[in-house]
């Protein structure tokens, strides 16, 4: 209804299309808004049963510690087939089954429960076929949570966010903003550990892209890279579809002072 105000319930919400995608990619950010006192979670697509290293037992494990390490209010795991994520998953069932069983409708039910104020997705190009499916899967179900009469099961009131970011990944997607995570960035790198079987080189073990020597270092890399664009030792970039607006722009800059880049980005 019009002028009716929303009740939001987590303060923030990613999604990740395995367990340690999000903590890899975006951790510094929700390690900075828990630190900050908000509510924030992860809800993770798929157990990475489908990873070259480790098992979905172990993962679950180094799930739980990651979670600590970031300080969430909230974490769970939807159980989509790795691999085989896709925003059109279980649209062949009959109209009355699919409220239960596509992949659209299980995320709408998250979004509806946990009503979140700002919602992180990854970013729709990446090398990982499940990344980019996770991107489209989430913006799908974004989408038709707010429709009323798009089915979820179980039922609830239709929802939509505040905000929607975008988090790339491997690819270096040019960012609408860098968030400053200079102050948490010891809390980013403790959870990223946590996944030993899956950021430990060793060689024993099958050689895996985020597994390689160079694979943490590189991504610690790109946060100094973009932290450098805001003056600052690290920073995580996001992306946002909409062209943001200013209620106050002497407050604002006032308070989000960057005033020494060190790296500028391309001008078209």
């Amino acid at each position: 209804m019009s002028g009716s105000v929303t009740a939001y319930g987590l303060d923030a919400l990613a999604f990740g299309p395995h367990p340690d995608d999000v903590e890899l990619f975006c951790g510094g950010l929700l390690a900075k808004l828990a630190g900050q006192g908000y509510r924030t979670g992860i809800v993770d697509l798929t157990r990475g049963e489908k990873s070259s290293r480790g098992t979905p037992e172990t993962r679950a494990q180094e799930t739980e510690a990651a979670s600590r390490a970031l300080g969430l209010t909230h974490r769970e795991n939807l159980g989509l087939p790795d691999g085989w994520v896709s925003p059109w998953a279980g649209f062949e069932a009959p109209e009355p089954e699919r409220a239960h069983t596509s992949a659209v409708a299980r995320v709408v039910e998250v979004l509806r429960r946990l009503r979140p104020e700002l919602v992180v997705v990854p970013w729709e190009e990446e090398r990982h076929p499940d990344h980019e499916a996770a991107s489209a899967l989430v913006t799908r179900a974004l989408f038709f949570a707010g429709v009323r009469k798009f089915e979820a099961e179980p039922a609830s009131a239709p929802f939509t966010p505040r905000q929607v970011l975008y988090y790339p990944l491997r690819h270096l997607a040019e960012p609408s903003f860098v968030v400053d995570v200079s102050t948490v960035y010891e809390r980013k790198r403790a959870a990223v550990h946590c996944y030993a079987s899956q950021v430990q080189p060793r060689p024993d073990a099958p050689p895996t892209l985020v597994g390689s020597p160079l694979s943490l270092s590189s991504l610690e890399a790109r946060d100094a890279f973009y932290g450098a664009q805001i003056g600052v030792p690290h920073g995580e970039p996001y992306v946002v579809r909409e062209t943001l607006g200013l209620a106050d722009p002497v407050e604002h800059f006032r308070r989000n002072s960057f005033a020494r880049p060190l790296f500028f980005p391309q001008r078209r």
